[in-house]
């Protein structure tokens, strides 16, 4: 799949072809949750409609106000009429079609199935004191991404896990290669479990003895990753189906945020498991471990690499999932674009260090305070040593 988009918001022009796995990088409010938002709203354009409208939320036939619902409260004006362009795939797409509910409307329709499943980067937004927050109690202009991803982890929660108390480990949620980092670099020997709060059931942390460890307690990087590993649980179901019916993408936006970096490599696994169950997988980041990683499995691709250096790079153990997952890995299509201010996103796959472009050479600039750290240490030491 190919987009190509110009004077769209933040982002003065974008020619990005998605692979296998596909990398956004760069600062801050330069495009790239855009981007990724504006691909699930191509994808799934008549399930994001129907959503909306079963929540009671009204457009007409405005553009402005259909992106203000979707994107956010400020985001009505990404759309400048006379310099905006967009193509899917080679066609040219209007943002009035972006808008237009008719088709889905006309045909009576009341569901359709998404393709592309999105975690965002606010997801910590989507658990309240321990208690899942369902659609409804957002506002109108926090961003759709946000609202859609609360909702099914409601209904997980709410629902899936409504006759049982544990929610990690479990053996019928992730297989031990999965686990096992998890257990060691995130939840530090406590276990995630369900109690009843307020008539809902809300999440809480239960260590050996029994102590039950409230939301408000935990440590930020738990706070951030239990949505995310809750999404995981959707997104992998035990049953022999390998994915979700209908879904084909998933989008994860910063899936480092306050984890350590060993906790970091446990979750880019878990992104290869879903990569191994033959999802499209997206991600947005501002990690060197993440560009790291890349950069390593595109270097074992074009020199021979083993599936017993993929699990070397992520420290698994050798049993048959780990080495399907490695194998998985290094058959894949992967691509990293850098997302700059004021000037158009590059295609830096090769993450060449020795590169021409200073945008491929430092990662995104992902590596450049190192650099820059490393010169001014080198000119003291020389200069103490005069």
């Amino acid at each position: 799949m190919r987009i190509k988009l110009s004077r769209f918001g933040p982002i003065v022009a974008a020619d990005v072809v998605f692979g296998d796995l596909t990398v956004f990088v760069g600062p801050q409010a330069t495009g790239k949750s855009i981007l990724l938002q504006l691909l699930k709203l191509l994808l799934d354009r008549r399930h994001i409609h129907l959503e909306m409208k079963r929540f009671g939320l009204e457009w007409g036939k405005n553009v402005g106000e259909f992106l203000q619902l979707y994107f956010g409260e400020g985001m009505e004006g990404l759309w400048r009429c006379d310099q905006s362009s967009l193509a899917l795939d080679g066609r040219a797409v209007r943002a009035s079609w972006l808008a237009s509910s008719r088709t889905a409307s006309r045909n009576g329709v009341t569901a359709v199935e998404e393709s592309l499943f999105y975690i965002p980067a606010q997801r910590v937004m989507s658990v309240r004191d321990g208690l899942t927050r369902p659609f409804s109690e957002y506002r109108a202009g926090d961003p759709f991404v946000l609202r859609a991803f609360s909702e099914k982890l409601h209904q997980l929660v709410q629902t899936d896990f409504a006759t049982d108390d544990g929610l990690f480990p479990k053996r019928n949620r992730l297989n031990e290669t999965l686990r096992r980092p998890l257990v060691e670099h995130v939840f530090g020997g406590f276990e995630l479990r369900t109690d009843v709060a307020r008539m809902q059931r809300r999440i809480v942390l239960q260590g050996a003895e029994g102590d039950v460890l409230p939301y408000l307690v935990w440590s930020a990087g738990q706070r951030e990753f239990v949505p995310l590993l809750l999404g995981f649980y959707y997104l992998l179901p035990p049953a022999r189906t390998p994915m979700r019916a209908g879904l084909n993408w998933v989008v994860i936006e910063e899936p480092e945020m306050g984890l350590h970096p060993n906790a970091i490599a446990a979750v880019l696994t878990l992104a290869m498991e879903l990569r191994r169950r033959g999802y499209r997988v997206c991600v947005s980041t501002h990690s060197p471990h993440v560009l790291d990683l890349m950069w390593a499995l595109r270097f074992l691709q074009r020199n021979g690499g083993r599936s017993r250096d993929v699990r070397a790079l992520l420290g698994l153990d050798s049993t048959q999932r780990a080495r399907e997952l490695c194998q998985s890995a290094l058959a894949s299509d992967l691509r990293v674009y850098y997302f700059p201010r004021g000037s158009p996103v590059h295609d830096i796959s090769r993450l060449d260090p020795g590169a021409d472009d200073d945008a491929e050479r430092e990662w995104g600039g992902l590596t450049s305070f190192s650099g820059t750290a490393g010169d001014v240490v080198a000119a003291v030491a020389d200069r103490r040593a005069q």
